[in-house]
This record gives structure tokens, C-alpha cells and sequence, in this order.
């Protein structure tokens, strides 16, 4: 490890100590998600059919488009939502139904709190612009540890598994893709990473339905201990 040149920050008596980016998916990595719980809530808070909100938005394509960038604030995607679906929900409500399919999932949370003390922790998310603008509300025991790295695709302006998702997020931090690691839910976005250099770790249900936080912790560990 001594001789890899990644992030540096000063430690106590202003040495200089190297860093390596430990990037964490949100959705089933650090918290479940049933978009079978928000779509409901979106239909009872905005009073649209489930079926319209859903063909609409997300069958016609937009909640992509809003995932690589189509909307810069989260007031051009609420008005480009209403438009779309006659759903005209507050930011407060996007937060709501959003927060109703997310369930922490409690070994992820350690596994990030321990990555966050062998180097530097960074989100890395497929997700629109109010997603980002609310991650104090939806991931309240992630967000004191994610801090300000809260990279989504609508930032960066793709979406995992392109390849440009990766270089631009290793620039934010100026680091080399072999000093990065990926934990994701997704085997194309995991494999995504790997194809850009980084190390990536794919993470499972077991066969109970149980998420295997064990393995997660063990490929943070493993990963520092290189």
C-alpha cells in the first residue's frame, strides 16, 4: 500500500496521509427500495391513478432522462412531473413516497461507517436532482456519514454502468481508478466499474432473502488491506 498515490488528507501534526474512495450505491446497497411502496403513496398524495403515474413517468422515459440530468433543480422536475403525469406534488411529498420504499438496511450502514474511517466514502447513484437535494430526509443514518460526497448520475450527467459515470466520478476526487472501489447491487454497474479500472464488489441477497452484509464488510476490509 505504501507506495500508491491516492487522496491525501493531513492528519494530526500535518502529515500527509494516503486515501482510497470507497463508492457505495443507495438503492439495495445501503437501503432496500419497493417502488411497490411509492407508487401507491404517490397516488395517494398527488390523487393520480398509479397506472397514469407510472405510464407516464417512468414507462415514458423521463425518470431516466431526470437520472442523467433533463432537469437541473428539483423545481423543474416537480413542474416537468406535473406536466407529464397532472401530479403536482410539493418536494415534501416527493420525499414522502420516496422515503415510504426505503428501508436501511442496518449491516450496509456499518459497512459504509467502517470504510469511512479506512479512507474517504462517496455516494454514487442513479438518481434525479430532488433525490440529491433530499438525502438528510431519505438516508438520515447515511447522510452524517456520506457527508458532502453525494455524487448522483443527474450531476455527472450519465448513468452507471456508462463508463463516463466513473471517470468523471474519480475526478471529483482525483483519484486513480485502481484506488477506487464500487459496491453495488447491480452486476452491469459493478462490472461497469471494473471495465473503468476500479475495484467493484457485487452485492447479493442470500437465498433467505437476507442481504449478504457480511461479504460487504469483508470486501471493505479486504479492499483496505490490499
Amino acid at each position: 500500500m505504501s507506495d500508491r498515490k491516492v487522496l491525501c488528507d493531513r492528519a494530526p501534526g500535518g502529515i500527509l496521509v494516503a486515501m482510497d474512495v470507497y463508492f457505495f450505491d443507495c438503492d439495495k446497497t445501503l437501503y432496500d427500495y419497493d417502488f411497490h411502496k411509492r407508487l401507491p403513496r404517490l397516488a395517494e398524495l398527488s390523487g393520480v391513478s398509479q397506472y397514469r403515474l407510472a405510464s407516464g413517468w417512468w414507462a415514458g422515459g423521463h425518470e431516466r432522462a431526470a437520472e442523467i440530468g433533463e432537469y437541473a433543480t428539483s423545481e423543474e422536475y416537480l413542474a416537468a412531473f406535473a406536466e407529464v403525469t397532472g401530479a403536482h406534488l410539493t418536494l415534501e411529498q416527493w420525499q414522502d413516497a420516496r422515503k415510504a420504499a426505503m428501508t436501511p438496511i442496518d449491516g450496509s450502514i456499518e459497512a459504509l461507517r467502517v470504510a469511512a474511517t479506512l479512507g474517504t466514502v462517496s455516494l454514487l447513484s442513479n438518481n434525479p436532482i430532488p433525490f440529491k437535494d433530499s438525502l438528510p430526509v431519505l438516508m438520515p443514518e447515511a447522510y452524517p456519514i456520506l457527508g458532502t460526497n453525494d455524487l448522483v448520475s443527474a450531476v455527472l450527467g450519465a448513468r452507471k454502468p456508462e463508463r463516463r459515470i466513473y471517470t468523471r466520478a474519480l475526478g471529483r476526487f482525483g483519484v486513480r481508478p485502481e484506488d477506487a472501489i464500487l459496491f453495488d447491487d447491480s452486476l452491469p454497474n459493478v462490472e461497469g466499474a471494473r471495465e473503468a479500472g476500479m475495484h467493484a464488489f457485487h452485492f447479493t441477497r442470500r437465498d433467505d432473502g437476507t442481504f449478504d452484509t457480511d461479504g460487504l464488510l469483508a470486501a471493505v476490509r479486504a479492499f483496505a488491506e490490499r
